[in-house]
C-alpha cells in the first residue's frame, strides 16, 4: 500500500458521522447550555462568566447569520433568531450585574435545541 492510500485510509473513515450545520449548532448549544446550567456562578465565577461570554457569542454569530441577505430561512424565522439574539445579549448583562439569572438563558437555549432536533438527525 502506498502513502496516498495510507492517507486516504487514515482520513477517510467510513464510520465517522458526516457533520452538518445544524448538528454543529446543536453541539454548540448542547456545550453552552450545559455549562451555563451547571456551573456555581459563586464557587466558579470565572468559568461561569467564559459560559455566558460563550452563549453571547453563540447567538452573536447566529444573529450576524439571520441578518445576511443569503441566509435562505423564512424571514419570520430569522426576525425571531434576532430578536433572541438581542434578548439574550441583555439579560446575559443582567446577569452578570446581579440582577437576574442564567434561568431565561438556559431556556432559551433548550428550545433552541428541540427546534434542531425536530428538523430531524443533526449528524
Amino acid at each position: 500500500m502506498n502513502a496516498l492510500n495510507l492517507a486516504r485510509n487514515a482520513y477517510a473513515s467510513p464510520t465517522a458521522p458526516i457533520r452538518t450545520d445544524r448538528g454543529n449548532e446543536y453541539d454548540a448549544f448542547t456545550q453552552v447550555t450545559h455549562k451555563l446550567r451547571c456551573l456555581n456562578p459563586r464557587k466558579e465565577h470565572i468559568s461561569f462568566v467564559n459560559a455566558l461570554h460563550e452563549n453571547r457569542k453563540l447567538w452573536t454569530l447566529l444573529a450576524i447569520d439571520v441578518a445576511d441577505k443569503g441566509n435562505q430561512l423564512p424571514q419570520s424565522l430569522r426576525a425571531q433568531i434576532f430578536y433572541l439574539a438581542e434578548f439574550t445579549d441583555h439579560h446575559t448583562s443582567r446577569v452578570l450585574s446581579g440582577k437576574s439569572d442564567p434561568t431565561a438563558l438556559v431556556d432559551i437555549n433548550t428550545a433552541i435545541m428541540a427546534g434542531l432536533r425536530q428538523q430531524g438527525p443533526t449528524r
